[in-house]
């Protein structure tokens, strides 16, 4: 099969799009036929060597956390899932991607695959879908009738993150770009601050019960969003390599986000979609040979939107 691997750390011109034996499953997992992985920047980082810590990888390694395709073949023991199953999942991190036309996964990261969409384009929905999901409710416990504030609202998270919000209820302030602002808008923000000619701290007039921060902002405009917070409120940060600033005096708490993968709260957001609540915004999509030119773009911050990475047809 293909595959795009790196046999070292480095720039992108490590990738190597190349011949790979199909790998065979293990007990408790299945093979996908890859119907798309998608790019997200961690896998930047781990290609670069920044996550050797965190997300320690055995080379050569396949990138691609996200996936969506068919099970192809079934590992010993797997009877809850069957072949010709459509499915999407967030792979380990420290395992091998779905860069690649076939990828192994354990049964217990997978959700049956939206309907409702093309299966390819459900591959933009599983890391950056939860990483919305898990700072809203797990870590912000936002409730209908609270106000939130989206930093960053117009990057993939984002998307997700006002949907989910205004879903829920809740009033959603969220910061853009010129170049995303509508599409913030559509998404069903109540109110879109443009970050680029606008201070959070003097257009925010009332305070917020949970801020969630996705940009990548310096530290005193970090620490600035936590005046934004009423007395007892939440901000939740995504931006690990920085700290969540908090105020212990007025219990405002500070939550570093670190996403992990729920079947169970994809399986939620796959119906979201499938019931018309739930919007996946795919920007490109792109053939898995030039997913190294992909990493080269993303590495100069000419991708915006979520890209997925689609491999050749069978």
């Amino acid at each position: 099969m293909k595959a795009v691997r790196f046999h070292e750390y480095g720039a992108p011109d490590v990738l190597r799009y190349e011949d790979v034996e199909q790998p065979l499953p293990g007990a408790g997992e299945v093979r996908i036929r890859v119907a798309a992985t998608s790019f997200n920047p961690v896998d930047g980082n781990i290609r670069g060597g920044f996550m050797r810590g965190p997300i320690p990888v055995e080379l050569p390694h396949t990138p691609g956390i996200d996936v969506a395709g068919t099970i192809d073949a079934l590992g010993e023991g797997v009877d809850a899932i069957a072949v010709g199953d459509d499915v999407v999942g967030f792979l380990p991190m420290d395992g091998t991607g779905a860069a690649a036309e076939y990828v192994l996964a354990p049964t217990a990261v997978l959700a049956s695959a939206p309907k409702s969409v093309p299966l390819a384009d459900a591959a933009a929905l599983p890391l950056v879908g939860l990483t919305a999901y898990q700072a809203l409710f797990d870590h912000g416990k936002l409730t209908a009738g609270q106000r939130v504030l989206i930093n960053g609202a117009g990057g993939a998270v984002g998307g997700y993150a006002v949907q989910l919000a205004k879903n829920a209820g809740a009033h959603v302030i969220a910061t853009a770009g010129p170049r995303s602002s509508e599409a913030v808008k559509s998404a069903g923000a109540d109110e879109v601050i443009d970050h680029t000619t606008t201070s959070m701290t003097a257009a925010v007039t009332e305070p917020v019960d949970v801020v969630l921060n996705l940009a990548p902002v310096d530290p005193a405009e970090l620490a600035a969003l936590v005046t934004l917070v009423r007395p007892g409120g939440v901000l939740v940060n995504t931006t690990v390599w920085m700290p969540a600033p908090s105020d212990e005096e007025r219990g405002v708490r500070g939550i570093d986000l670190f996403v992990r993968s729920d079947a169970d709260q994809l399986a939620k957001l796959v119906a979201s979609i499938d019931r018309g609540e739930l919007r996946v915004d795919v920007a490109e999509r792109v053939p898995l040979a030039e997913l190294p030119t992909l990493h080269a773009r993303a590495a100069e911050g000419a991708v915006h939107g979520k890209v997925i990475v689609v491999p050749p047809a069978a």
